[in-house]
């Protein structure tokens, strides 16, 4: 049923979606919704005659009702919610095919059992890191917005900010390091365009091919 639902074209523009969906929401600071105007404004109160200067901080021009309302409450918070809900009922799901196909395979019982709760360890694993990774940034727009008097340090944001861009990086390695399909993938790429490599398996089926 999967491969009937999950097809490469639905696959496809799934992830076109997501890929339309993330720039127009990281682009909205561009078209408008950031701190250039109450900057101006705050310019011209002072009564300062100064040339228009911007700090080139993350507080300073990032709108922090873009970030808490729009961003973190209706881009990531429901999304990481959702996903939460969906892994606990796949790690439900495994459980119950694992005790129905351990009691009834009389093969190898373990070798089924341990491949399918790496691949629910590595669904855990993705959700907790995209937690770590974004939540502290989150947080910290939250006290920033809803405690103006609060004081918070800015190596926290930029640690915070770090760890966002760091979880872009994470799931190719997490998936490449426990799915084998995936790390198997990883290295055919790797050889056959950063070194230069040509797959041995696809090249010896074309040779036979031609031989023939």
């Amino acid at each position: 049923r999967y491969k009937s639902v999950v097809t490469p074209r639905r696959a496809a523009v799934a992830i076109a979606c997501c890929w339309i969906v993330s720039l127009l929401v990281g682009l909205t600071p561009m078209f408008g919704w950031n701190n250039l105007n109450k900057m101006r404004r705050t310019q011209e109160l002072n009564g300062s005659h100064t040339e228009f200067v911007i700090t080139c901080q993350f507080e300073t021009v990032i709108s922090m009702e873009y970030m808490v309302y729009f961003n973190f409450f209706v881009w990531v918070l429901p999304p990481l919610l959702l996903m939460l809900l969906i892994y606990l009922e796949v790690f439900n799901l495994i459980r119950k095919q694992l005790n129905k196909k351990v009691s009834s395979s009389s093969n190898d019982p373990q070798k089924y059992y341990g491949k399918e709760l790496k691949i629910a360890k590595s669904l855990a694993l993705v959700l907790f890191l995209f937690a770590l990774s974004w939540l502290p940034l989150h947080v910290l727009n939250c006290i920033t917005l809803f405690c103006p008097s609060c004081q918070t340090p800015h190596i926290l944001t930029y640690i915070a900010i770090f760890l966002t861009h760091g979880n872009s990086a994470m799931n190719p390695i997490v998936y490449a390091f426990r799915i084998k399909k995936f790390r198997t993938a990883f290295l055919q790429i790797w050889n056959q365009y950063f070194c230069c490599k040509t797959n041995k398996n696809a090249t010896s089926t074309t040779t036979a091919e031609t031989g023939n």
